[in-house]
């Protein structure tokens, strides 16, 4: 298969186009990616639940 001029233009168009989708998703990733001070709040709080020093919110 040969590429030609053309063909790299619409690779590179769609390149770019999946990059811009990436960095897009990528901003929303960080909103839910923990991070190990979240894990430890987290188990923090399931200790003070269990120990009846906290009570769950519903």
């Amino acid at each position: 298969m040969r590429i030609n001029m053309e063909n790299e233009i619409l690779i590179l168009n769609k390149l770019d186009i999946l990059k811009a989708e990436l960095d897009f998703i990528k901003e929303y990733l960080e909103d839910v990616v923990l991070t190990q001070d979240d894990l430890d709040s987290i188990a923090d709080a399931e200790n003070d639940l269990a120990e009846g020093k906290t009570v769950r919110l519903n």
